[in-house]
């Protein structure tokens, strides 16, 4: 038997690469466990997920108990342009709106964006903006560009906080306390808007007290225990409640030695969370706290819906038709659709798995595998578009050259001191061209090959540029997978691929490279621990499923390797159903 190496990197949930990023999960040597029906043995094994974010908080702040002030600003700062979910470049004057994945609610997102980390408030904008798209169109701009009466024209208001003392306008202040919109506020700077009000504590019912530095590695919200990462340096403002018949507590943190305080507290139109939700996140995070405060917010009629997917991984022209028939017939007898992950052409151009000889085969040349992926389609599933060899021209990248061990529109590299994987920007020759061709080719070979044409396309290992996303969004439309986006993108200028982050969702969305993106919020079955990353088993997206019970429209999505048999798959999809989802298609998810 021969070893491959199996990478099945996807930039999860956030995966912060400062100055370079550490890879997300699934990069490892793997075991062979089987051999493949065309004349060569290899092991497929990996994930497209990373367990935990490296996205960080913002610096420790500067005052446990910060001056309570409206900051005044010291340079004239240049505005910066207004993106809109439209992929739009506008004049803030000139701010529009545009259609997200819902029509009705129109939201504002506010970040900061001076200082050292000015480019931290952009990446929180962008996650704020992509989660909002869920419920309708947004428009995204710095704090500082905001103009007197400019909520006015939106549903509600989202800011997050992440530049201490960040100049604010006083129009902001004085039209958050105007109380005509639903704003949510997230960390840093609320001193700035409880000194615009000398009477704030009474007419809201709480009252920010300091940065609390305890360590929390637990929220309560709702009847759930969601983790938080204790390591996270960056503080939760302790807030208490004086009027609970005007503030309410949404979520509360809870301290290592038992003790609590509010997390999330609501009064009038305001909710403020006392952190920011996006760093150090992990599948169980408080994150799935903040999504469901989101329907809180927009749409609190929204009705208890708990819907699942699950995606059949990796499957191309090397696969074994016996793993993937065996895989149908068991979520057929379930009634359980599901989706199916194909690259079309398998390349093993270094011969890694073939004793130096470089080998190449098309899907149209694997007759036993196109019939099995046609009984997959009879069974409830639907086949989508997981590029087109998985692997990049005849180099490593980062392991063996070989398809669905490599990255296709990314470079990344192995750290030989840490075994992590970094990535390191678009590969060689990337362009617009160069994805849109390798979607064209990818076609060709479905239709070579007979097989239906995909409608929904997955990026190998979740991992593209901004050319090959927007390539993606003409040619295909629908993703399904867990988007990079890059600082930049936001404020209009060129994307900068040393700060580049990903996010997951637990609901259907529009991100910010214009696609509607299909969830995938659980990750996958590994049973090894591999790159630093532990071992995630039935069990552990199980749980995570249930967490994500938490989000009363959201979604259960993971998805699994042919190569590990039914036993897992059968316990994992059980145990989801038996926690109250129904698994439904792709293609259903699309309609929200």
């Amino acid at each position: 038997m021969k070893t491959r190496l199996r990478a099945g990197l996807a930039a999860s949930m956030l995966a912060l690469l400062v100055p370079v990023l550490s890879a997300p999960a699934d990069a490892a040597p793997r075991d062979t466990r089987h051999g493949h029906g065309h004349g060569h043995d290899h092991g497929k094994q990996g994930s497209e997920t990373v367990d935990k974010s490296s996205l960080p908080a913002p610096p420790r702040p500067q005052q446990a108990r910060p001056t309570q002030r409206i900051v005044k600003p010291t340079v004239q700062r240049q505005k910066a342009p207004v993106r809109t979910s439209a992929g739009q470049t506008l004049a803030p004057a000139n701010a529009k709106t545009a259609a997200g994945v819902k029509t009705g609610a129109n939201t504002l997102v506010l970040y900061d964006a001076t200082g050292p980390y000015a480019w931290l408030g952009e990446i929180y904008g962008t996650q704020n903006a992509q989660l909002l798209s869920h419920f309708g169109s947004w428009t995204a701009h710095p704090v500082g560009d905001y103009v007197a009466g400019e909520m006015a024209g939106f549903t509600a208001v989202f800011y997050a906080g992440s530049t201490y003392d960040e100049p604010l306008p006083v129009a902001f202040l004085d039209d958050v306390l105007a109380d005509t919109k639903p704003v949510v506020w997230a960390y840093d700077n609320i001193w700035q808007l409880t000194a615009r009000s000398a009477s704030f504590g009474t007419d809201y019912g709480f009252m920010w007290s300091g940065f609390d530095f305890a360590s929390v590695s637990q929220v309560q919200y709702k009847t759930r225990a969601l983790t938080r990462d204790p390591q996270n340096a960056g503080g939760i403002m302790n807030v208490s409640i004086s009027d609970p018949t005007k503030a309410t507590s949404l979520a509360t943190a809870v301290r290592a030695d038992g003790t609590t305080f509010p997390w999330a507290v609501k009064a009038r139109n305001l909710t403020y969370v006392g952190e920011i939700p996006f760093s150090y996140v992990t599948h169980d995070d408080r994150y799935i706290a903040y999504s469901d405060l989101l329907y809180g917010t927009i749409a609190p009629q929204t009705a208890e819906r708990h819907r699942a997917l699950v995606r059949i991984e990796d499957v191309g022209p090397d696969s074994d038709p016996d793993e993937l028939r065996a895989i149908a017939d068991y979520l057929k007898s379930k009634n359980v659709p599901f989706s199916v992950a194909v690259y079309p052409e398998y390349r093993d151009p270094l011969g890694a798995q073939h004793n130096g000889v470089p080998t190449t085969l098309k899907m149209r040349n694997a007759p036993l595998v196109i019939s099995a992926l046609k009984y997959m389609v009879t069974k409830g599933g639907t086949l989508l578009m997981h590029g087109y060899t998985h692997q990049f021209s005849n180099v490593v990248n980062p392991y063996d050259g070989e398809s669905a061990n490599d990255f296709e529109f990314y470079s990344a590299h192995v750290d030989p001191v840490t075994n992590s994987v970094i990535y390191d920007g678009p590969v060689p020759g990337d362009s617009y061209n160069y994805a849109a061709g390798r979607i064209a080719s990818a076609f060709a070979e479905f239709a070579a090959s007979g097989l239906p044409k995909p409608t929904i396309f997955e990026f190998p290992h979740y991992a593209g540029s901004a050319v090959d996303y927007q390539a993606a969004k003409d040619k295909v439309g629908v993703r399904y997978d867990r988007p990079l986006h890059f600082t930049g993108q936001l404020s209009g200028g060129a994307p900068d691929y040393t700060k580049t982050v990903g996010q997951f969702f637990p609901y259907l969305v529009r991100d910010v490279h214009g696609s509607v993106v299909i969830p995938e919020n659980l990750g996958n079955i590994e049973p090894d621990q591999y790159n630093n990353h532990p071992a995630r088993l039935p069990a552990d997206i199980i749980a995570t499923a249930q967490r994500n019970l938490a989000v009363r429209d959201g979604m259960a999505s993971f998805f699994y390797h042919p190569y590990l048999g039914t036993a897992y798959l059968k316990t994992t999809v059980e145990g989801i159903q038996a926690s109250g989802y129904t698994f439904v298609s792709a293609a259903a998810v699309q309609v929200p």
